[in-house]
């Protein structure tokens, strides 16, 4: 978004409008590129080229602000989906977290278990050499 007020000039219908806004010039064409663009897409239909151009008009607005809300919900359902993506990440690293600490715990439980086994061994060494001696 441009930090100063933009007026740039635009063709919309055939005519020439000057558009304000702190939008940049780039964006406001895009705005009037779209409005041409459902004029041409409706102007190209029998039954609405035959309605009076208020009614015309009308049903432009009509298309224009039933693609708003079409748009609007599709935001709001990619909203709650990346909110519950994010509700399982946040479970998966959770998930991680607890299986790394189980992986600790039982990785040290390993060690003392083969350190104990080792000073068995020594052990048996000793008394088997004690016993040879005896």
């Amino acid at each position: 978004m441009a930090s100063s007020k933009t007026d740039t000039e635009v063709i919309i219908g055939g005519k020439m409008f000057t558009l304000s806004g702190y939008e940049s010039e780039e964006y406001l064409q895009k705005v009037a590129s779209y409005i041409n663009n459902k004029i041409n897409e409706y102007s190209k239909i029998d039954s609405f080229r035959r309605q009076p151009a208020d009614t015309q008009s009308v049903l432009l607005q009509l298309n224009i602000a039933d693609d708003y809300f079409k748009a609007k919900k599709q935001i709001s359902s990619l909203e709650d989906e990346l909110q519950a993506k994010d509700q399982d990440l946040y479970n998966l690293k959770h998930e991680l977290i607890a299986a790394q600490i189980k992986l600790d715990t039982v990785e040290d439980q390993v060690k003392a278990l083969q350190k104990a086994r080792s000073e068995g061994e020594k052990e048996i060494v000793r008394l088997e050499t004690e016993l040879k001696k005896k």
